[in-house]
């Protein structure tokens, strides 16, 4: 594994998951933080979230970990409009309907309180009268925009989602735009999650 590079981004809110841009509109990329010539995101992250991405250099790193078959756990503290009660926190942890799909069972709780997080550059939408929560979101899948659209689904929409691990790999204290190589530590380990078996749906 040494051979290869691994590099964990702190990506922030407004920034492309891809270090070109081809439309006519002026938005940052990962170009715009990250000088090193040949790595790739392993996944992604929507332009309008926020957290850590992995880039690598190694391809079949990239297509093991971003198949939809490998159910590796992907975490995400997300702030929500309104307080969620019981029922609805027990509709995501047991999946609900998006897009005629049915999402995998996820462990979700509420924050008692707010988590320690810098500032979005471009402040939530913020109602007044209507209070916010946070919720830590984890799931073994990533479909396209799929924490949204599953509390919206639940009636609390998302003003704010970051990603807070993948796998083993923490945010920690990285700050937005911020990037650094995984310690050894890092690489052991996602050497042995490299050569779990797949999980394939039956």
């Amino acid at each position: 594994m040494g051979k290869y590079r691994y590099i964990l981004f702190n990506k922030p809110y407004g920034v492309l998951s891809q270090f070109t841009d081809n439309s006519d509109e002026a938005r940052r990329t990962l170009k715009d933080y990250i000088a090193v010539p040949g790595v790739y995101p392993v996944g992604r992250l929507d332009w309008d979230s926020e957290g850590l991405m992995l880039l690598t250099d190694r391809g079949q790193l990239q297509h093991r970990l971003s198949h939809p078959q490998f159910q590796h756990l992907r975490t995400y503290w997300v702030q929500v409009e309104r307080i969620p009660d019981a029922a609805a926190l027990h509709q995501l942890q047991q999946g609900v309907v998006i897009d005629n799909y049915q999402t995998r069972p996820a462990a979700v709780r509420l924050f008692d309180v707010e988590p320690a997080i810098p500032p979005r550059s471009h402040p939530i939408r913020f109602r007044k009268n209507v209070p916010t929560a946070w919720l830590e979101m984890t799931l073994t899948e990533g479909k396209n925009r799929q924490v949204r659209k599953m509390t919206a689904k639940v009636g609390f929409p998302t003003l704010r989602l970051i990603r807070v691990a993948i796998a083993h790999l923490q945010l920690g204290d990285l700050q937005p735009g911020q990037w650094r190589y995984l310690n050894p530590q890092e690489e052991s380990l996602l050497k042995l999650l490299w050569q779990q078996p797949q999980h394939y749906k039956h």
